[in-house]
This record gives C-alpha cells, structure tokens and sequence, in this order.
C-alpha cells in the first residue's frame, strides 16, 4: 500500500510525486494512456521517422522553473537545446523582429524603441533570482515585496497599454506579439504579465526545445521518479477515487470537471458548487507538417529562430485575440509557430523537417482552421506550401479527446486572468486541498497555472506532506 497516489502523469502529477519520493514517501501513479506525459507527449503524427511534440513544443519554464532546476534530469537523459534566437516576428516589409538572449542585441534592433525596451526589460533579468520564486509561486506573497511591487505596477495593466510605451511597430509587435500567450482579448488585465513573463524567460534562461521531443522531458521525470523507488502504471483509467489503492494521501493532476468525475460523491455540494463555476478558456486549433525542406521564411532571421510569431502588427494581432473573446473564428489569426527540427536532427529524417503551430480559437470551435493558418505562414514565407509533405490536424474537439484536461481545447487548465490567477481553482486558503480528507489537487488548475515547470505539483505535494 502506498503513502499516496497521484493520477495523471503530466509535468505536474509527475513533480507531485518526485516531490513526496524525495521525502521518503512510497508513490504510485496511474495514467489513463498508454505513455506518461499529458502535456508534454511527442509521437509521428504525420509520416514514419517524423517525431511531432503533440502539445508543448518550447520550454522556457522548464528552463526556468526552480523545481526542475533543482533535479538531475539530464542524467535521466533529458538535454535542452537553445536555439541562437529564441523568438522572431517577421512583418510584411520583409524584416523580422528578433528577440535575442541579450538584451542589448535585442534592444539595438528596435530603433527609437531600444532605450525604452533595456529600461523595461533590463532590471526584470537583473532581478530574475528574486522575480521568477515569486511568479511560480503558490501565492502573491513575495519575499522580496519591493521587487515584486515593481513588476506588479507593470504587470497589472492591459498588454495594448504597456505596448503603449514604444512609439514604433516593431517593439509594439514583438511585444504584443509575447502578452498573447495569455490567451485572453490583450485589452484586458493583466495580460501584460505574459509579454514581460515570456521576454524575460527569453532573456535570462532562452526558449529551447527538448532533444527527441517534448516526451523527452515527461521521460526524463519518470526515470528519475522511479529511481527513487515510485511506481509508474499506464494504460489505466481512472473513474472514480474508490478504484485506487488505500493511501494516506491522493493527488489528482486533473482540472475541475475532471475533479468533479472521479471525486464528485466525496466532496460537499458547497465544494462542488465552486468548481461547476471554474472558467475554461479559449481553445487552440494545431497543425503538424512533413516538410521536405525547412520554412523559406523571406527574412532570414527567422531560419535561426526556434520560435516564430505571426501575425503582422500589433493591432491585427489584438483584434485576433478580441475575435476569438468574441466567439468568433479570426479570419487572421495569431499563429505559433515552432520549427524544432532546425536545432534537433533527431525529429525528421535527413534533409527533411517538421513543423509545429497552432491558433486560438472559441472554446469547442468547430471551425477548421487549417488553411487560415497556412495562408498565415505562407504571407511571410512564399512557397511554405510546396514544401509539405502531409500534415496532422487537431482541432478543440480532438485536443480533449486526446487529453480530458484540455477541456474544450483549452491547454491552460482554465482562464489565467485576475479572477483566476491566485485562486484557481476556488477561492480556498490551501488551493491544493479539498474538503475531503488526504485528497489534493496538483494540476494546472492550481497556481501557478499552465506551462511546463512542475510547480503546481511540487506546491500540491509539499501540502500533502505538512498535513
């Protein structure tokens, strides 16, 4: 029998584990699929020889993230490799935005824009021991409150207000270009969090990619998880709580409807009424390509960027961003794009390459998105689509099938906006605790929210382990 159970083999129900193995505790998890993983899961998507990162592509808060940090992943075989430019955003005059690891570099090519973007983002890489504890914390209470207070007077406002700061397009751009990440209308608090979250994480710690695919990193934690004597089962559903082994402690890497599932008869109505009204954000529409050349971007900078942007201007990007909050499929989206195969042989067979990319779309849309997102690659790369050899699509519908927590294709575990960013996922003094005794909640639903970092496990664990 042991100590606890964690189901869901995510970054986070992974994290949960390690973390109560650590401390001695025996751990057994249980995973629906036949692969651990969740969010971070790779597979041939398109053609044989062709490895595609199903969900999470680009890892800047794995690189970042003080819990991974603090594990030796890499003698669990998992290497993070750092493209020379983390981002570019390329612009219908041929050019290209780059954000380069320097903020200097990155500064000189903004023109007019470069003494106002060292003066914003130069003091937040300086701070970056103090700032990044206190963003992937459990709670807005910093150690540090004058370093915090600083970002927080930033950070609060609406990305179209701080993007208000630079007087040219190209820094408004790329900054835009960054907060919308935050999956939310950019006219809203406080998704200028996100553009100076992500550009500092470029900055102080880049934006690389996992060598053999994101499962690379979910592999690497199960190795060392299993090092420490945890014991892993895939290929499990789990439909209630009552079918798990007997242990003192129970921690689900699961979102609130997920929650509702599994643990609805064991937790009071008051509990449950709370979790009915969690918020589920947009959802995302993704692509896969086998390409038999790498993406003939027309600015050059672009070839040496791991991630890409597109989308033009500011302004096309927000009133993309605003259609999706409308309920509207964007006839222009905002599209992400990553082309791991430039830096990591390992994906595609030689001479060809694979790409990654998808857009937000509304909640469940139904509207096929492809060709909006190809047109969109093909605007800054004439010739894109003589290159592709097959593709994979996925669209809201079957991003939940592939993974319930993604519910409605939504990849955050929930909206990440004012109402839910600290007290996701009820307003409760332990976020990770439930009503019923020994059972937690260690998934992106939690603080602090989505990405690949581990944290919200490692804070549900560390809950666990005081009670």
């Amino acid at each position: 029998m042991p100590d606890a159970v964690v189901v869901g083999s995510g970054p986070n129900g992974l994290a949960a584990a390690i973390t109560l193995a650590r401390e001695g505790r025996s751990v057994a998890v249980v995973e629906r699929a036949e692969t651990v993983g969740g969010g971070t899961r790779s597979a041939e998507l398109t053609e044989p020889g062709f490895i595609h990162d199903v969900c999470s592509a680009i890892h800047p808060l794995a690189a970042g993230s003080p819990f991974f940090s603090d594990l030796p992943l890499a003698e669990h075989g998992l290497e993070l490799i750092q493209p020379p430019t983390p981002l570019a955003h390329p612009l219908d005059d041929g050019t290209a935005v780059l954000l380069e690891r320097s903020v200097e570099e990155t500064a000189a090519g903004l023109g007019t824009d470069g003494r106002t973007y060292r003066r914003l983002y130069g003091p937040l890489v300086e701070d970056k021991g103090r700032l990044l504890p206190f963003l992937l914390g459990s709670r807005p209470l910093p150690r540090h409150p004058l370093t915090a207070a600083g970002f927080g007077l930033l950070a609060l406002r609406s990305a179209t207000r701080l993007a208000g700061r630079f007087r040219e397009e190209r820094a408004k751009a790329l900054f835009i270009g960054l907060a919308a990440h935050s999956i939310q209308s950019l006219r809203r608090s406080p998704t200028a969090s996100f553009g100076l979250v992500l550009g500092l994480l470029g900055h102080a710690y880049g934006w690389p990619v996992a060598r053999g695919g994101s499962q690379s990193i979910a592999d690497a934690l199960a190795s060392y998880l299993r090092s420490l004597g945890g014991d892993i089962e895939t290929g499990r559903p789990i439909e209630s709580v009552d079918d798990l082994p007997l242990a003192q402690a129970t921690l689900l890497d699961l979102t609130p409807r997920q929650v509702i599932g599994v643990a609805g008869h064991r937790l009071p109505a008051r509990y449950l009424r709370a979790l009915r009204r969690y918020r589920y954000g947009p959802g995302v529409f993704k692509v896969d390509w086998a390409l038999d050349g790498p993406v003939p971007w027309t600015a050059e900078g672009c070839s040496r960027a791991g991630t890409v942007h597109l989308g033009g201007t500011a302004a096309e990007i927000v009133e993309s961003e605003d259609a999706v909050w409308r309920g509207e499929a964007p006839a222009r989206p905002y599209v992400l794009v990553a082309q791991q195969s430039l830096f990591d042989e390992t994906r595609a067979p030689e001479g060809r390459h694979t790409l990654w990319a998808y857009c937000h779309v509304p909640n469940g849309s139904t509207v096929d998105m492809a060709g909006r997102i190809e047109a969109q690659i093909e605007r800054f790369a004439p010739g894109f689509r003589d290159r592709i050899l097959a593709r994979s699509t996925m669209g809201p519908r079957d991003v939940e099938a592939y993974n319930p927590n993604y519910v409605g294709g939504d990849i955050n575990g929930g909206v990440q906006d004012l109402r839910q960013l600290y007290t996701r996922p009820v307003i409760r003094l332990n976020p990770y605790s439930t009503p019923a005794d020994g059972l937690y909640i260690c998934s992106s639903s939690t603080p602090p929210g989505g990405g690949v970092h581990g944290m919200c496990g490692y804070f549900a664990a560390r809950a666990a382990l005081r009670a």
